[in-house]
């Protein structure tokens, strides 16, 4: 059985909310990162918040998760604000890798195409 209607209203709104909470921090590498998606566990007490990695190498991408490690609290409150909830999941943030996969999986279908056209 898939998720409630719950806990994906849930994941909708904290996708629309976090990206606010996040413009909110002083630093520029985190403030500016994109929310692709958020995934509660089943109880909604948990939500996994994946972000666009795009611009950002893997030091930057490691330094920006402890950064966002460190202003979690803020972001929780400042999400806790927004939506009148009585209390907010405990976040984790982590960068999407599915674009960077599907890049390779298309790459890997053209350079088929192409070794099927040559033969």
């Amino acid at each position: 059985m898939g998720k409630s209607i719950k806990v994906q209203r849930k994941e909708s709104i904290l996708k629309e909310v976090i990206p606010e909470a996040l413009a909110q921090l002083n630093d520029s590498r985190i403030n500016s990162l994109g929310v692709i998606d958020v995934v509660c566990s089943r109880d909604g007490s948990d939500a996994k918040v994946y972000l666009e990695k795009s611009y950002l190498n893997e030091k930057e991408q490691r330094e920006a998760l402890r950064q966002l490690k460190a202003a979690r609290g803020f972001i929780q409150n400042q999400t806790l604000k927004a939506t009148g909830w009585y209390k907010v999941p405990n976040l984790t943030f982590t960068f999407d890798e599915l674009l960077e996969h599907e890049n390779k999986m298309e790459e890997l279908f053209e350079k088929i195409k192409k070794d099927n056209n040559e033969a």
